[in-house]
């Protein structure tokens, strides 16, 4: 049975591995490590384990950490120097602290810093996600977070609840609660008269990503609502169900679950497929969630209908243009008219080649080609569908 409520989260047997990503603002606050309310946190993952859940944390909190130590302005972030140097002493502090407070609870912590590139390389990813799960074998909470001392600008997550989409989907996780500064999403911004709640949501669809404002209350954190719905979009591809809610009480993890008898406080996001769909393998799970491709093609609107009603792979007389230069191979984005994403997957052709035979039917391509083409351009088995059409 799949989770379809806040409450199903503390059952093991639907929601038997959680990843849990903690935002900077929740561990630092104006005076120091919030280490109470950290200890709690704490508490509750000590619950879960005795529940019988498999737990993976995505913490937060070095930089800021980091440049508190080290006197930096701007929380660290003044420059990519700052922010890189603050992240190498603020790292040190960071998993010591989780280290010391899950095993004052039985529990031993493991420290896994990645880069996006970890995870948008398959090797690397078929590495990350064999030690996760070796650690979760052997008892152990790994604690993740972005290696942000050596990141650059052009290379990084940006912030880590697409990180912990990404170890979700690493792990195989059953659901991510991204613990932040508000009780969820909204049907227009919370400080506005009138705003409401969201509760279930199933599917991120434009109205959806309407409602979402790219402001984070506290002003520490490096993301906003809509990042966390495009971490909704990665996760759910994996068939993972993420819960957004406010990390800033006592038992946050209770209060968004709901206590017995009383009914949670988040946003709960459902994962939905396409009609007919099987859940994807382990390959186009990490084909849709990467965050970077080589380049882009467009496609048009019948091209659109075959790649997600009837499952088939993208032809060459459905493609409207290519955008970037890649090879034979590489991951690309398919693309509507309209620039929404449909798909990520492997290219069959050079980015020129694909030019040249667009808009034509196979028995036009070998006059252009000088050889017989192949059977598409992105092979359905080398690609991930990521569009989800509105309810009807």
């Amino acid at each position: 049975m799949p989770i379809t409520k806040l409450a199903d989260f503390a059952d093991p047997e639907l929601n038997p591995c959680i990843v849990i990503k903690v935002g900077s603002s929740l561990l630092v606050d104006d005076d120091g490590v919030r280490t109470v309310w950290l200890n709690g946190l704490v508490g509750e993952i000590s619950e879960a384990r005795r529940r019988g859940q498999n737990v993976i944390v995505v913490s937060s909190g070095a930089v800021a950490l980091g440049a508190r130590t080290l006197g930096f302005e701007k929380g660290g972030r003044g420059s990519l120097a700052d922010a890189q140097a603050s992240a190498a002493v603020g790292q040190i502090a960071l998993s010591g602290m989780w280290s010391q407070l899950l095993n004052n609870h039985g529990l031993t912590a493991a420290q896994m810093l990645v880069t996006l590139m970890d995870l948008e390389d398959r090797r690397r990813y078929l590495n990350v996600t064999a030690t996760i799960e070796r650690l979760l074998d052997a008892g152990v909470v790994p604690v993740i977070n972005e290696n942000d001392s050596i990141t650059t600008q052009e290379l990084r997550f940006g912030d880590n609840d697409r990180l912990a989409a990404r170890v979700a989907q690493a792990s195989g996780a059953s659901s991510v609660l991204l613990l932040s500064d508000i009780d969820g999403l909204y049907d227009r911004h919370p400080k506005e008269p009138g705003a409401t709640r969201l509760e279930v949501v199933k599917g991120i669809t434009p109205e959806i990503k309407a409602m979402a404002s790219t402001e984070s209350n506290s002003g520490m954190g490096s993301g906003g609502m809509v990042s966390k719905l495009q971490a909704v979009e990665i996760a759910a591809i994996a068939g993972a169900s993420v819960v957004i809610g406010n990390g800033h009480c006592e038992r946050p993890v209770e209060r968004i679950m709901g206590r017995p008898g009383e009914q949670g406080i988040g946003t709960l996001f459902l994962p939905r497929r396409r009609r007919g769909a099987s859940k994807p393998g382990a390959r186009k799970v990490w084909l849709g969630g990467r965050l970077r491709t080589k380049g882009r093609i467009i496609i048009d609107d019948g091209a659109m209908n075959a790649l997600i009603n009837e499952g088939a792979s993208l032809l060459a007389k459905g493609v409207i243009e290519v955008e970037g230069l890649f090879r034979r191979g590489d991951p690309v984005s398919i693309v509507n008219s309209d620039g929404v994403v449909i798909a990520n997957g492997l290219s069959e052709y050079d980015a020129k080649v694909i030019h040249s035979i667009r808009r034509l039917h196979s028995n036009e391509q070998q006059a252009v080609l000088g050889y017989a083409p192949r059977s598409s351009v992105v092979h359905r088995d080398l690609m991930s569908i990521k569009y989800v059409p509105p309810v009807a």
